[in-house]
C-alpha cells in the first residue's frame, strides 16, 4: 500500500522539495513524517509548500548569485604555496585542501576546506587547477602554484 506525500526537503533518490511523491505507507509513517521531511497531501499543506517554495527559490537565486561573484574573485587569484623540496625537486610531504584553504584565507578569501575538491593531495611542483564547489551549481577553478621554499 502506498501514500502520497509532499516533500519539504530534497530527499536523495526520492525527489526534490515541493514534489508530490508516492511512497510506501511505512516509509512515510516511520521515516519521512517524524523527521519532518514530508507532509501529508492536503489543500492547506499544498498552499504552505507553495509559499515555502517561492521563498526558497528567491533565497536559492541570491545564494547562486553570491557564489558566482565569489567564484569570479577566486578564479582571478593565483595562490603560491612554498614547500621544501629534495634534490630531485620532490616535495617533502604534500599540499592538502587545508593548506589551500589557509592560503586563500591569507588573501582574505575564506573558504571551508571541505569545499575544495582534491582527489588526492598535490605532490609535485608547478601549477595545479583545483575545483572549489561553492554552490550546488557553481564550481570555481583555482590555480595553485607550488614553488620551492627558499
Amino acid at each position: 500500500m502506498s501514500i502520497e506525500v509532499i516533500l519539504k526537503e530534497t530527499v536523495e533518490h526520492l525527489g526534490r522539495r515541493g514534489e508530490i511523491v508516492k511512497v510506501a505507507n511505512g516509509y512515510a509513517r516511520n521515516y519521512l513524517l517524524p523527521r519532518k521531511l514530508a507532509l501529508a497531501v492536503t489543500d492547506e499543506n499544498k498552499r504552505q509548500v507553495d509559499r515555502e517554495r517561492a521563498k526558497a527559490e528567491v533565497r536559492e537565486a541570491e545564494e547562486r548569485t553570491a557564489a558566482q561573484a565569489f567564484a569570479t574573485r577566486l578564479e582571478s587569484v593565483e595562490i603560491s604555496i612554498p614547500r621544501r623540496v629534495g634534490e630531485n625537486e620532490t616535495l617533502f610531504g604534500s599540499v592538502t585542501s587545508a593548506d589551500i584553504a589557509d592560503a586563500l584565507a591569507e588573501r582574505s578569501l575564506p573558504i571551508d576546506r571541505r569545499k575544495i575538491q582534491l582527489v588526492e593531495p598535490l605532490k609535485t611542483l608547478g601549477d595545479h587547477v583545483v575545483p572549489v564547489k561553492l554552490h550546488r551549481e557553481v564550481t570555481a577553478q583555482v590555480t595553485i602554484k607550488i614553488v620551492p621554499a627558499v
